[in-house]
């Protein structure tokens, strides 16, 4: 019988050949009351062959939030709450760095739930890339019929534009991904996160971080549960609030400018000066201006159009809502962007 060669080794894995480093879990807390237990559970739930600490940055909340706080950090020692005043979140997250120690940092959201080998796998990347910061897609699941139509707007380039961290795309250097794991001392030498900006902070550092020289990795199968808000007024109001912030991202950097930033205000500024123009037509029996009602009942019609093959896959009141809640994600973050963040908002920036 001929001997038989032995099977060629396998490829080494990076992190199995000793203890994992450690690592500080920092999450912005406020009015989180129906996520908090779960989000800090799927983190200390992780399979992590190393230390993990979690640094919860608590803001002023009208609901339960700060009770289930100390209560997961009094039963586990892994966990510690800090205080963050002022309620915002880049204060949050500058607040939680500094009251953790570990030279990897990994951002999650309360209402956020990390999958199972997340904490691994981004470890492994940032030690086989190089990169200052990698994360993944935000993987939006709704509860309702309302939050199943957001979820698939806010995961198509429909209703938010082509970035991969909302739709996908192929691993390697990105603009920005969702939450991200951190290198310490990059983040720290930058500066930490700048608290001017009370949204689209994380967006402005990975853009300091590129700036700096550092690669901000993508990676599609890290893929962090995500739940959108309930409610069509207070999506409105998020949408009305991240355009406000990212109109700040864009005056302060303007190489950031572009089509898929653009493109709602100047749809919302054509459907409001269109509305405008046909009531004033109406009005004054002035036929030219009247008009005007063909901009915004195109654009009723385009999204109406655009949304069928979008929510296919839909109940009948999801597909209903969807065409509702892609307009309201393009005009509120449009009107945002046009409004600006008023003189008194704005934090100097140092």
């Amino acid at each position: 019988m001929e001997p038989t060669s032995p099977p060629p080794p396998a490829s080494p894995d990076p992190t199995a050949a000793r203890a994992l480093p450690p690592v500080s879990v920092v999450m912005p807390v406020l009015e989180e009351e129906p996520y908090l237990e779960e989000s800090v559970e799927r983190v200390l739930a992780q399979e992590y062959d190393g230390e993990v600490e979690v640094v919860l940055a608590v803001g002023p909340s009208k609901d339960r939030t700060e009770a289930i706080a100390q209560r997961i950090a009094a039963g586990e020692p892994r966990v510690r709450v800090v205080p963050n005043p002022t309620g915002f979140t880049p204060h949050a997250l500058n607040a939680a760095l500094a009251a953790s120690s570990h030279p990897y940092v990994v951002r999650v959201d309360a209402h956020g739930f990390l999958p199972a080998g997340y904490l691994r796998r981004v470890v492994e990347l940032l030690e086989t890339t190089g990169a200052a910061n990698v994360g993944g897609r935000m993987q939006v699941e709704g509860e309702d019929d309302f939050g199943r139509a957001v979820a698939v707007a806010m995961s198509s380039r429909l209703g938010i534009g082509g970035s991969k961290f909302h739709v996908g795309g192929e691993p390697g250097p990105a603009q920005t991904v969702y939450l991200g794991a951190f290198r310490r001392e990059v983040v720290e030498r930058l500066g930490g996160f700048d608290e001017h900006y009370r949204r689209a902070q994380d967006w402005e550092l990975n853009y300091r971080i590129r700036a700096a020289g550092e690669t901000i990795w993508f990676d599609p199968d890290l893929a962090v549960t995500y739940r959108p808000r309930r409610t069509l007024k207070a999506l409105v109001k998020q949408f009305h609030g991240s355009g406000r912030w990212r109109r700040q991202v864009v005056d302060h950097h303007p190489d950031t400018a572009s089509v898929r930033y653009l493109a709602p205000p100047v749809v919302t500024a054509l459907v409001a000066g269109g509305l405008t123009a046909g009531v004033v037509g109406r009005a004054t029996g002035l036929r030219t201006l009247e008009a005007g009602w063909l901009l915004p009942a195109g654009y009723v019609a385009a999204v109406a159009a655009a949304s069928l093959p979008e929510g296919r896959d839909l109940s009948p009141r999801a597909r209903a809502w969807l065409p509702v809640v892609v307009a309201a994600m393009h005009l509120s973050w449009g009107s945002g962007f046009l409004r600006n963040v008023a003189p008194e908002e704005r934090v100097p920036r140092g």
